[in-house]
């Protein structure tokens, strides 16, 4: 049975964790990429998909092309971080679903329904990102999530090896510098979005 986290794993990972624009020198290795993804895979996605594909950019080169098809205030952002993520999503998860998802035929949910394998990969990849940086937080890690990219063009310069590969959004990750976050915006209370029905 879960027992609740300490005051100071819920501010890791929720109240005080921030959304980064600029990271501290300080590097990120491979082992910790590897460590995110160890973590973010657990959490749940519909029938197990996994539609999530990742491209960490590492290296300067990586950067630049990535940099180069951003609106110039992310440019500044991805050259400056130690990493950047392109979460993608497969809109062929489905083929993988006899390994992942052995308990029943899911595959034929999928195949011939592109509506539907499209909609599933969006919003799961998506939920992956939201682990992604519940993963990087819980390890003492930074991100900084951005759009404000051309998806096309980064799916051409990253995924042309994978054309069911379509970018969703990326994140740089590192350490973060306090100098470069705003004042935090309102979180408003539980009365002003929420209904009990």
């Amino acid at each position: 049975m879960s027992e609740p986290l300490s005051d100071r794993a819920l501010d890791q990972l929720f109240r005080t964790a921030r959304t980064y624009n600029g990271y501290t020198d300080r590097p990120v290795s491979e082992d910790q990429l590897h460590a995110i993804w160890d973590l973010m895979k657990y959490g749940p996605t519909s029938a197990n998909c996994l539609p999530a594909r990742i491209i960490w950019c590492t290296s300067d080169a990586a950067k630049q092309k990535l940099a180069a098809l951003a609106m110039p205030a992310n440019a500044g952002k991805i050259l400056a971080a130690p990493v950047t993520a392109i979460i993608g999503m497969d809109l062929e998860f489905y083929e993988n679903l006899p390994e992942l998802f052995p308990h029943a035929d899911a595959r034929s949910w999928f195949v011939g329904n592109d509506e539907l394998a499209k909609a599933t990969a969006f919003r799961n990849s998506s939920l992956q990102g939201g682990y992604f940086i519940l993963a990087a937080r819980a390890l003492g890690l930074d991100t900084g999530a951005m759009s404000g990219f051309s998806n096309d063009a980064v799916d051409a310069a990253f995924f042309a090896d994978q054309p069911s590969v379509k970018s969703n959004f990326i994140a740089t990750l590192g350490y973060g510098d306090p100098a470069s976050i705003f004042e935090r915006s309102p979180r408003p209370d539980f009365g002003r979005f929420n209904r009990l029905a």
